[in-house]
C-alpha cells in the first residue's frame, strides 16, 4: 500500500471558486491578480496527487467537506483520479484548516480527537496549558485500517510566539503518544504510523528539548530520516528563504522493522521555481512563486 501526506496550503471553496495555494503574507499573493491564477494552483495540486498515485493520502489545510468534494470532483476526477472514501471532519482551527482523507483502501473507523483536552490526555502541567481547552490546534485524526492505524496530524506552527508554540506542539506530541499508548497495550509491537505536518521548525533543538520529542525514537522510527539529511526537506518559505522538514512519517518500531527497505519519496515538482534546492523538472504551468501546487512537497511511502 502507498500512504501519502500533503499540506495543500489553504484549500477553501468560496461558492464555485477554490482558493489557490497562497497565504497572503508574501507580496503578490493578494489582490485580483493572485485570485486569477487560483485555478491553476489547484490544477497543479491535483496533478501532484495524480503523480503520487497513493492508495491513501491525508491532506492538511482543507477548509471543510464541501471543499474536499469540489476538489475531488472538479479537479481530481477529470484527471482520472478517484477516491471512493473522502472525509474532512471539523477541527479546532478557526480558519477551517482541517485534516482530510482520500482513500481507496478499506477504512474500518475514522475518529476525530478535536475535543480532547489537556486534562483528558495527561499533558505535563508545567507546560502551562488550560486543562479544559482542546489540546490539538487542528486535530489528530485516527484512521483505522484492517492492519494499520494512522494518526494524521497538523501541529501548531512555530509563530508568532516561539515559546508558546513550542509548548503547544509539545502538548500535542504528548497527546498523540497518549492516544497510541491507550489504544495499544504494547505500542512497540503494534502497527501504526503518525503522519502529517508536525511543524517541526528549521531551528528545532535536538534531543529531549525538541517539541515533538515524545514521538521520536525510540518510541517510533522516522522513515523520512532514512533519507540523507540534504534530501529530507519538504517545505520552502520564500519570504525568509529557508527550507525545513516539517512533514513526517513516524512508524511504530514493528511497522518499521516489517518494512526495512521502505524509503519515502518526496515529490517537489509542484513547488515554484523559487525553491531552487530542487533542480528537477516541474509540472507544466508552474511559475517562479505561483502558480504552484503548494509550498509543501508531497511525501509518500510504500508499505507491505
Amino acid at each position: 500500500m502507498r500512504i501519502a501526506t500533503l499540506n495543500v496550503q489553504n484549500l477553501r471553496l468560496r461558492g464555485s471558486h477554490l482558493d489557490g495555494a497562497r497565504d497572503g503574507d508574501v507580496p503578490g499573493d493578494t489582490g485580483p491578480g493572485a485570485r486569477a491564477i487560483d485555478w491553476i494552483d489547484r490544477r497543479l495540486t491535483a496533478a501532484l496527487i495524480r503523480d503520487a498515485d497513493a492508495d491513501l493520502i491525508v491532506l492538511q489545510e482543507v477548509f471543510d467537506a464541501d471543499t474536499l468534494e469540489h476538489f475531488h470532483n472538479h479537479y481530481l476526477a477529470p484527471l482520472g483520479v478517484t477516491y471512493p472514501i473522502r472525509h474532512c471532519l471539523p477541527g479546532n482551527d478557526g480558519r477551517g484548516l482541517d485534516i482530510a482523507l482520500l482513500s481507496r483502501l478499506p477504512v474500518t473507523r475514522i475518529t476525530s480527537h478535536a475535543t480532547l483536552t489537556a486534562g483528558d490526555t495527561g499533558v505535563d502541567p508545567a507546560l502551562g496549558l488550560d486543562p479544559d481547552l482542546p489540546i490539538f490546534r487542528r486535530d489528530c485524526l485516527q484512521i483505522d485500517l484492517p492492519d494499520l492505524a494512522l494518526y494524521a496530524c497538523h501541529f501548531k506552527a512555530p509563530y508568532p510566539d516561539a515559546d508558546v508554540a513550542w509548548a503547544t506542539r509539545r502538548a500535542e506530541a504528548q497527546s498523540v503518544r497518549h492516544l497510541i499508548e491507550s489504544h495499544f497495550p504494547n505500542p512497540s509491537i503494534a502497527r501504526w504510523l503518525i503522519l502529517g505536518d508536525l511543524n517541526d521548525p528549521v531551528d528545532a533543538p535536538t534531543g529531549r528539548n525538541r517539541a515533538i520529542a515524545p514521538l521520536l525514537p525510540p518510541f517510533s522510527e522516522s522513515l523520512v530520516d532514512r533519507l540523507p539529511p540534504d534530501r529530507r526537506w519538504s517545505y520552502h518559505q520564500p519570504r525568509d528563504h529557508f527550507y525545513a522538514a516539517p512533514d513526517k512519517l513516524l512508524a511504530s518500531p514493528a511497522l518499521a522493522a516489517d518494512n526495512p527497505d521502505a524509503l519515502p519519496r518526496i515529490l517537489r515538482h509542484g513547488m515554484g521555481f523559487e525553491s531552487t534546492r530542487y533542480t528537477g523538472l516541474r509540472l507544466p504551468g508552474t511559475g517562479e512563486h505561483r502558480p504552484h501546487a503548494s509550498d509543501h512537497a508531497l511525501i509518500h511511502v510504500d508499505l507491505d
